[in-house]
């Protein structure tokens, strides 16, 4: 089952990021990256990562374009991946190259003293 799941994560990923760039009209859209998707022990939601270059207003206005395509992303999954049932998907913005960043600036900074 472990590698049924992170198969379909991978396969998630790469299917949305797909559609992102070639099917959603959104022009904001097209500059998101996935990083990453975790999936629930029964596979019923995705819970999929992102990252989108620019500031916190760019972030919300990303957040909010990625909910209202939601569904449109979700059916073209089911026409691209053989499931069942395609998982419910939640879109989070990855802070963890922000968190990265932090680090290194301040690793860079005790180096400089």
């Amino acid at each position: 089952m472990a590698f049924k799941k992170e198969r379909l994560e991978k396969i998630i990923a790469r299917e949305t990021s797909q559609i992102l760039f070639s099917e959603v009209k959104d022009q904001r859209l097209k500059l998101v990256t996935i990083t990453n998707v975790n999936l629930s022990g029964d596979l019923s939601i995705a819970t999929i990562f992102f990252t989108v270059y620019g500031n916190e207003d760019v972030r919300m206005e990303t957040s909010k374009s990625l909910e209202d395509a939601k569904g449109f992303i979700r059916l073209n999954l089911g026409h691209r991946i053989e499931v069942k049932k395609v998982p419910e998907l939640r879109f989070k913005y990855d802070e963890s190259f922000e968190q990265g960043n932090r680090i290194e600036d301040i690793l860079k900074g005790l180096n400089d003293k």
